[in-house]
């Protein structure tokens, strides 16, 4: 994770929620009153968002002392202590809202995709996510996904070649597509080809892509048709995917899953914050 990022996005997500002050607990407490805040988990899961509170509460007050119980990608029960914060009781509840927030989403995240990594139950085909992320919260979410034992797809449109059946309709075809594109790109960046049919499979076979997707396709349909892929091609399947079928995808064949709702529709683990004064 790019820490110079987190803060910079911390800092905007923090002047959004607090904006000149925090009425509430400015007019409560003192500066020199102290306490601690400990998070708690309130359900079971895979905790993500160590970087979270360490960065949070750092850029609120440098003076608040955090202790993390916990790592990135570990299981958690319900009850158990994940990280404690002790400091001036009025940047501790600057904070707390924030930094629950985006430790709710990222532990739900993580743990829907460790979830499906069970699921799947192979050692050959990995589970990795999509540009269907929340704006604003791409590198925090796709960072929970791997936490959860997943990977990554491209991080958006501008670290690889996707092109989509949309972009074939206007090119006019998948070669003039492919042909296009390699006469400008550099050699560092792979050209995916998302195909609906066999000869789409083929078409992207002869044109050189570098990875083809299965869009939409059944697992008996991937089966027939990745026999048409040679070695040196990854091959994705993606749409229609959900925690109930995804087993009947675990000997097609396949690299790599990917699966939109890791962070579309996502439940947030439920964590909770509670008190101490000093």
């Amino acid at each position: 994770m790019n820490k110079l990022k987190l803060q910079l996005q911390l800092e905007q997500f923090f002047l959004e929620d607090i904006g000149d002050r925090d009425l509430t607990s400015g007019l409560i407490f003192g500066e020199d009153q102290t306490g601690k805040v400990v998070f708690l988990a309130k359900d079971n899961g895979i905790f993500c968002g160590k970087d979270i509170i360490l960065a949070g509460y750092k850029v609120l007050n440098p003076a608040v002392e955090t202790k993390i119980k916990v790592k990135d990608g570990d299981r958690i029960e319900k009850g158990q202590v994940l990280a404690e914060a002790t400091g001036p009781v009025s940047d501790l509840l600057k904070g707390e809202r924030v930094i629950l927030n985006l430790l709710q989403r990222m532990s739900g995240i993580a743990t829907k995709t460790s979830e499906a990594v069970t699921v799947l139950n192979s050692s050959h085909t990995k589970i990795c996510d999509t540009r269907k992320t929340t704006p604003g919260l791409r590198m925090l979410e796709k960072y929970a996904v791997r936490s959860g034992g997943g990977f990554n797809h491209r991080y958006g449109l501008y670290d690889a070649v996707m092109i989509k059946d949309n972009h074939i309709s206007f090119a006019g075809s998948i070669s003039k597509a492919v042909k296009e594109v390699r006469s400008k790109i550099g050699h560092m960046v792979k050209v995916e080809v998302e195909t609906e049919t066999k000869e789409q499979v083929l078409e992207a076979v002869e044109s050189g892509a570098d990875v083809i997707m299965f869009d939409n396709r059944s697992p008996e349909e991937i089966r027939e048709w990745i026999s048409s892929v040679p070695n040196g091609i990854l091959t994705e399947a993606s749409g229609g995917i959900t925690l109930d079928n995804l087993s009947a995808y675990s000997d097609t064949g396949v690299d790599f899953i990917s699966l939109g709702f890791l962070t579309h529709s996502v439940k947030s683990l439920d964590i909770s914050v509670k008190v101490t004064v000093e």
